[in-house]
């Protein structure tokens, strides 16, 4: 029998992905989703609800691994307070909800595996480079990953090995961060944002993947892992590679942080603030990166 992997998220951008990803390495996946989908030889769908606290018969209790990527984006609209509330609700009412399911079924997982992110270090500039030690900031990213992690924390009380994936910006063809930048740089009117000295955390979405396979796989795994590639890469650094993969310079000069301010609010940090974040953790646990060159990165992605 193969070992089934529950996946919440499962239709999003890296849900795709990792997906495909452990169907390929011989799991079974089963997707939790707001609405119905046909089933595949390999990947089942279920239905739930984060309002009624509700979750489709089945789902819970053929769960080998249950993989936690659920969570409203952060970066789709302006941080309105009833924006705010949503995005914490998403995340720590999905892992409540898990959590009472894996008790209402007296059934217990291998391992609970969550996404995070770098966020937790805060949306702040700075050359301090962040370890998983480090004590989460008090702005809102940081407290919303506090919280987030905090609700995955308490599948430990249930002794399961429970893993926290702090990931930073995934890179992946056509999606995610690449699909905002690509259409304007591909037109040659990309240009550095703000100072352009914040840092940018990447990593490849085949990586990202592969280190919750890795999760999976290696019991000795548990707790907080940074998922970034530590090269320094900043705003000026990212743009001006990914410009010469169009085969151009930047020409334009950089835009104002006030300009940014104005048309994302609050929400402007995440473009005008970045953090120098550690990978020495998830290196010591073996995992070895296959992408850690960002213009190899970025050609691979946009197949240049």
């Amino acid at each position: 029998m193969k070992k089934n992997v529950l996946i919440t998220g499962g239709t999003g951008f890296v849900g795709k992905h990792l997906t495909a990803m452990l169907v390929t390495h011989g799991f079974s996946v089963s997707v939790l989703s707001r609405k119905k989908q046909p089933d595949t030889d390999d990947v089942s769908f279920y239905l739930w609800d984060l309002e009624k606290q509700t979750i489709a018969s089945g789902a819970i209790e053929r769960a080998d691994y249950i993989i936690h990527l659920a969570g409203e984006s952060i970066a789709q609209k302006r941080w309105t307070t009833k924006r705010k509330e949503s995005i914490l609700f998403s995340r720590v009412a999905s892992a409540r909800l898990l959590y009472t399911a894996l008790l209402k079924n007296n059934h217990k997982v291998a391992a609970f595996i969550s996404a995070s992110a770098v966020g937790i270090y805060g949306a702040v500039n700075g050359k301090e480079i962040c370890t998983e030690e480090m004590p989460p900031a008090d702005d809102f990213l940081g407290l919303s990953c506090q919280k987030w992690e905090a609700a995955v924390q308490q599948f430990e009380n249930l002794d399961i090995r429970t893993v926290r994936i702090r990931t930073g910006l995934v890179l992946g063809e056509n999606e995610g961060l690449l699909k905002q930048l690509s259409t304007v740089f591909k037109l040659k009117l990309g240009a550095v944002l703000g100072s352009g000295k914040q840092f940018m955390p990447w990593i490849h979405i085949d990586d990202l993947c592969r280190i919750y396979l890795e999760a999976i796989i290696n019991s000795e795994m548990n707790g907080a892992y940074n998922a970034a590639i530590t090269d320094d890469t900043n705003n000026k650094i990212f743009s001006k590679v990914l410009a010469g993969i169009y085969n151009y310079k930047i020409w334009l000069p950089n835009v104002p942080a006030f300009l940014i301010k104005l048309a994302l609010g609050e929400m402007a940090k995440l473009v005008l603030t970045g953090r120098r974040i550690s990978n020495a953790k998830i290196k010591a646990a073996g995992f070895k990166f296959q992408f850690e060159n960002l213009e190899i990165a970025l050609r691979d992605c946009l197949g240049r």
